[in-house]
């Protein structure tokens, strides 16, 4: 069986209009359900406001240090090598790492339960600003699992020499 190409990198998504960042459009369609960008719109909107003025930043700094806090530095990535599995420590690609920082916020907002959206997205992102909270502890989750498995770091560069 033949293995699959490289994926192409997609063209780059363009900035929201309220801020002028593609950080945000990419929170925002990571909050979209169903095609409603309007409604992720507001949301994402609001939660940046609340956020903001109860961490005395502006909207952007707000979102990008709660994510820079969010995101993996390492990560334990499965390799095949010699008919084992290893979970080999490996430092994610930046476009990864960024992907897995907002699943876990937005995920983390979607989690707590009798709050709209907007509130409940605010508190994450005001508690990841903080380094606390379930999407810290995620990433926590994470580097511990990495660090548990250094023994097999020395095939990391094993892995990267068979993806080429």
């Amino acid at each position: 069986m033949a293995r699959r190409q490289r994926v192409l990198k997609r063209p780059t998504i363009s900035p929201d209009k309220t801020y002028q960042s593609e950080l945000i459009a990419r929170v925002i369609n990571r909050v979209m359900w169903h095609g409603k960008k309007t409604v992720a719109t507001k949301i994402v909107e609001q939660a940046l406001i609340k956020a903001s003025e109860k961490l005395q930043v502006t909207p952007v700094e707000a979102i990008e240090k709660a994510i820079e806090n969010v995101k993996p530095q390492i990560e334990a990535k499965a390799v095949r090598i010699g008919g084992s599995n290893y979970q080999v420590p490996m430092e994610p690609y930046p476009a990864r790492a960024l992907r897995l920082s907002l699943t876990w916020i937005i995920g983390a907002a979607r989690g707590i339960k009798g709050k709209p959206m907007n509130e409940k997205l605010a508190q994450v992102i005001i508690a990841s600003y903080n380094e606390e909270g379930q999407a810290i502890d995620k990433r926590n989750t994470v580097h511990q699992m990495a660090a548990a498995n250094k023994a097999y770091a020395h095939l990391a560069a094993r892995a990267r020499a068979k993806k080429k």
